[in-house]
């Protein structure tokens, strides 16, 4: 199993976007082409902490 990338502030900032857009989760992975289990966690970082940030 390799090791990914941090996704970059601007690409969080673009998944919340969409979210707040009222986009599914399915749709924003798609979209943005990153796994729906890093955008699920970015929507529920926001959600519990109020920040993107790592």
């Amino acid at each position: 199993m390799g090791h990914s990338k941090e996704l970059s502030e601007f690409k969080r900032g673009t998944v919340i976007g969409c979210h707040l857009c009222s986009k599914s989760i399915c749709e924003i992975s798609l979209l943005l082409n990153i796994p729906r289990s890093t955008v699920s966690g970015i929507i529920t970082k926001r959600k519990q902490l109020g920040t993107t940030a790592t």
